[in-house]
């Protein structure tokens, strides 16, 4: 997801804040694809239950705590104070299952910054992780970033307990700024968003250093995954640093392009001809026309009202003061469900009109299409937070005419929306893409062994018939 739910005041972004970046130097059906490490100790890695967890050091944090836990999943993690649900509310369905059984150490810490919107464990620091090593480790890592603007734990559901049972060491960074003010962090407009691949990056060569000093080897695999923003960094890394990772599984990325399109391209035309739409009379038939050129699928209208009501409006104004603060003058992120036709009116946005230098803020985190390691994307149909015809698709053709289509996957879901909660809401039009995306993985995993290519780009369809427990661990890929 792209912003919390919750609104909150902010003053303007602040200058002279920036990120102070340590420096670091390191060289849902398959079986595992990497072989535990053999045990030194019984029935573990090396040394059983929790070894070395002294010497395991994250390099570069200012601060950090291991903990030696019974289970390092959310069946244990919420109960022991080792995550935190508010990070990871409403990401996934309510009966999503829950794996349990996986003792390990976990790691949590933080690296040099100056911005404090992070306040999990008390400390008021952004730039935290949180980093975990199971004791039956596959030889793999995972790392990822988080959707929209949350903590370090909001993957903890939706990727780090599915990929711990199955004996990834995971770890997963805040980004290095949180919540709906995010976009005061950073000197120039694009920094705060800029800073996000910074803390991946970070993260990555800190977490596989971690792992090395765990496992006594370096991981075999290095896998970069995430929601929303967070597949966005998924794409980001393996575009400028592909030498840190072998693969990435990106979920329904966010798409960043200077000439668009971008958010900002097509949530103003949905903030003014929702409102003549939900009103009907006579304005209404030209409004849905207006709504489907804009790239909100014909068939996705029932998702309307929710989106308008929680997210286009909150996400066009942060992310647009973001990367163009001049917009609405001294108004700090806009003015919440204005009318088109107000002052400075979001609803009026027009990127294409704007200053050279948004687009030159947009160019400092935009994506080019130029992976340079094997990605797997997937994204629902009915997505109507970011449009597919306005992201994936796009990203696709990206990829495609950088000359790297050999090494992209790319499935549509079909009946997928952007936020997997919405299908306890509708479940008998939605399906959720959880098990899409942990399809995607074990495909990637299979891929980067030399055990089979993933299929051909396709939609993937719902398919008949399948009942609720079904579509939340079945999507099959070929």
């Amino acid at each position: 997801m792209l912003a919390h739910h919750a609104a909150t005041a902010s003053p303007r972004r602040r200058p002279g804040r920036r990120a102070v970046l340590g420096a670091l130097s390191l060289t849902a059906v398959c079986s595992l694809v990497f072989p535990a490490v053999p045990a030194a100790g019984a029935g573990g890695t090396p040394g059983g239950h929790c070894a070395g967890r002294t010497r395991v050091h994250v390099p570069g944090a200012v601060h950090q705590q291991a903990e030696c836990l019974d289970e390092l999943t959310t069946a244990g993690t919420v109960a022991s104070g080792h995550t935190d649900p508010a990070d990871f509310a409403g990401l996934t369905p309510k009966d999503l299952p829950t794996p349990r059984g996986v003792p390990g150490i976990q790691i949590d810490g933080y690296f040099p910054d100056s911005s404090t919107t992070n306040t999990n464990h008390g400390w008021n620091h952004d730039a935290q992780f949180v980093v975990r090593l199971p004791d039956h480790w596959n030889g793999g890592l995972v790392v990822s970033g988080t959707p929209g603007n949350r903590e370090q734990y909001a993957n903890d559901r939706a990727i780090s307990d599915w990929v711990l049972a199955r004996g990834y060491a995971f770890a997963a960074t805040d980004k290095g700024n949180t919540g709906l003010a995010f976009h005061r962090d950073g000197h120039r407009p694009g920094d705060a968003i800029a800073e996000w691949n910074t803390r991946l990056t970070q993260l990555t060569r800190a977490a596989r250093a971690a792992v090395t000093a765990r496992y006594h080897r370096p991981p075999a695999r290095t896998i970069a995954t995430g929601i929303s923003n967070g597949g966005y960094l998924v794409r980001w890394q393996l575009e400028n640093h592909p030498e840190l990772y072998d693969g990435g599984v990106d979920w329904e990325g966010t798409l960043w392009r200077s000439d668009g399109p971008n958010l900002l391209t097509f949530l103003p035309p949905a903030l003014r001809a929702y409102p003549a739409y939900a009103a009907g009379g006579p304005g209404a038939e030209d409004a849905l026309k207006a709504m489907h050129r804009a790239g909100y699928p014909a068939g996705s209208e029932f998702l309307w009202p929710y989106h308008h009501q929680v997210y286009w409006d909150l996400t066009q104004r942060i992310y647009r003061e973001e990367v163009d603060p001049g917009f609405d003058g001294a108004t700090e992120a806009g003015t919440a469900f204005c009318a088109s036709g107000t002052p400075g009116c979001d609803a009026d946005y027009d990127y294409a009109t704007r200053p050279a230098a948004v687009r030159r803020a947009v160019d400092r985190i935009a994506l080019t299409g130029r992976v340079g390691k094997p990605l797997i994307t997937v994204q629902g149909t009915l997505d109507v937070l970011l449009p597919i015809s306005q992201d994936s698709d796009v990203y696709a053709r990206m990829v495609h005419e950088a000359g790297r289509g050999r090494l992209l996957r790319y499935y549509r879901i079909e009946d997928g929306t952007h936020t997997d909660s919405l299908v306890d809401t509708f479940p008998d039009r939605l399906r959720p893409l959880v098990p899409c995306h942990r399809s995607a993985f074990t495909a990637l995993e299979r891929w980067l062994t030399g055990n089979g290519r993933p299929p051909a780009d396709h939609t993937v369809r719902r398919p008949a018939g399948a009942d609720r427990a079904t579509l939340l661990t079945d999507c099959r890929l070929d």
